[in-house]
């Protein structure tokens, strides 16, 4: 009896050793910045306990966001004296009332489109990285009638929607044209929906539909599911994509691909 009243108590002793050790959690909510003028950075985060905290931005200094302690944080921040940073990377320092301190993982923002285009060092250089990634195309691998062909396919974001982020739209209307070496279907065009959603691991989860067609009588409508993989000079994501493809036509066969490509909404209309 003795025996297990001592692990018992050693044990609600190393739960409050647990806790009282424990770093604080970090849940960020928001972190865009606007796209009106002038651009501000706005970043809203939770704790899962009462804390003051700090944001800092690499290259640059620290802003308090809140001074009493509290589970929810947020600040806005004029941009007008960041103009210079090429991107925007930040981390969170927070102190919960044992003075113990935890720093968040470094996060990144993407400054809109006119934002990069008006930093003087990077006007050119911007404009040049918008026109090649609109040049370079996605590598499609396809599996048709039970056949493997490799292509490419290229998809321009016409239409952007943005909600109260600016790291990537909600959703996109996009044309895609795509060519399928020595398949027995090489030319196809979609238009189509993509709708987004920003994750913490990866950057984004996109599903989509679309219809499609050859121009030759063979149309259908495609599924599909994007992961943004990662960001590359804040401009373009690289991403992977699945895509499977139903024939309408009776007694059509459907078909699907895998593609590796680059999204970018550089030259797209945002609303």
């Amino acid at each position: 009896m003795n025996r297990i009243i001592t692990l018992f108590l050693l044990f609600i002793a190393i739960e409050i050793t647990a806790q009282t050790t424990e770093p604080t959690e970090i849940y960020v909510i928001d972190s865009y910045v606007t796209p009106e003028k002038p651009h501000r950075l706005i970043i809203s985060f939770s704790t899962s306990e009462d804390c003051t905290s700090v944001l800092r931005i690499k290259s640059n200094k620290d802003y308090n966001v809140s001074d009493s302690l509290t589970e929810n944080h947020l600040i806005e921040i004029d941009l007008t004296d960041l103009f210079d940073l090429s991107s925007i990377k930040y981390r969170i320092a927070v102190k919960n009332e044992r003075s113990q301190e935890t720093l968040s993982e470094e996060y990144e923002v993407a400054l809109p489109s006119e934002t990069l285009l008006a930093t003087k060092s990077s006007n050119w250089y911007q404009m040049c990285i918008g026109g090649l990634v609109f040049a370079i195309p996605s590598v499609e691998y396809l599996v048709m009638d039970g056949t493997d062909y490799w292509g490419l396919s290229k998809e321009i974001p016409l239409f952007s929607f943005y909600s109260n982020g600016y790291n990537y739209p909600f959703g996109y209307i996009d044309l895609e044209y795509s060519h399928y070496l020595k398949a027995p279907r090489k030319n196809f065009m979609r238009v189509g929906y993509k709708h987004v959603f920003q994750s913490q691991e990866i950057k984004y989860i996109s599903p989509g539909l679309s219809i499609f067609g050859d121009f030759r009588g063979y149309n259908g409508l495609s599924a599909e599911v994007s992961l943004g993989l990662f960001q590359i000079q804040n401009i373009f994501t690289v991403y992977t994509r699945y895509r499977y493809n139903f024939q309408i036509k009776s007694g059509g066969k459907d078909f699907y691909e895998f593609s590796l490509g680059l999204y970018s909404n550089f030259f797209s209309l945002n609303f």
